[in-house]
């Protein structure tokens, strides 16, 4: 049996006017950050010879896309308007997913295939420790606003980030493995691994699954589930990030 959960416990229009806010700044710093990232990232791999390098950067390039498209949702200051760019929003961020997977797949292929050594990049290590440093909280921020507003766009987006984070790692670890014990292989094992994450947070972000659903979709939930937040999730349940 189900039982309609009381729709006090959403976001007031005033709380969510501050979430919509917060969230168009912190997509607006993940943009200026990951045009800065994409710029020393691509120059810097170029110099070096680093596909990893490059491919990072590139990166970069995909996530600004995503967090473009959830600026372009968020620019419109009415709610109704915002939920009706939800869904647009959340293919085009799961393109930006394939994307990203299918680049890293094939520069991971290239590199393992042995198609030439990349030089050391101190450059290189400092931009993947720093985008180790910023990502997370970046990310952390924005889900924790979506789940709130109940915006499955903006947690999508804030998983992109996340995964750019988990790329940061194993950059770093593949620059510096190959800088100090000449592993070339490691970074490529690993970013295959991304690519796998990658095509499974594009395939839900693509069918809108997940327990983050949009406000009007969580409105009705199975009672015995317990409680949830605005975003639609119950306790311990982990689909939102």
């Amino acid at each position: 049996m189900t039982a309609e959960i009381s729709l006090g416990t959403r976001p007031t229009p005033a709380r969510r006017d501050v979430l919509a806010r917060r969230i168009r700044l912190l997509v607006a710093a993940t943009i200026g950050y990951n045009v800065i990232e994409a710029a020393v990232a691509i120059t810097a791999g170029t110099i070096a010879s680093s596909t990893a390098l490059i491919g990072f950067g590139l990166d970069s390039v995909i996530e600004v896309s995503s967090a473009a498209a959830v600026a372009w949702q968020f620019s419109a200051r009415d709610h109704a308007m915002r939920e009706a760019r939800e869904k647009r929003t959340l293919r085009i961020i799961a393109v930006s997913f394939f994307v990203l997977a299918a680049y890293v797949t094939v520069d991971a292929a290239r590199a393992l295939a042995g198609t030439g050594e990349a030089e050391r990049s101190i450059p290189g290590i400092v931009i993947a420790a720093l985008s180790l440093a910023v990502m997370p909280f970046l990310s952390a921020a924005q889900r924790r606003a979506g789940r709130e507003l109940g915006s499955a766009s903006a947690v999508a987006d804030s998983k992109q980030t996340l995964l750019c984070t988990y790329l940061s790692a194993v950059l770093l670890l593949g620059l510096v493995l190959n800088a100090t014990l000449g592993w070339s292989w490691a970074d490529p094992i690993a970013a295959l691994v991304i690519a796998a994450i990658a095509v499974k947070e594009g395939r839900d972000a693509w069918q809108g699954k997940g327990c983050c659903a949009t406000p009007a979709a969580a409105a009705v939930v199975p009672a015995a589930g317990g409680e949830t937040d605005a975003c639609g999730c119950r306790p311990g349940c982990d689909c939102c990030g």
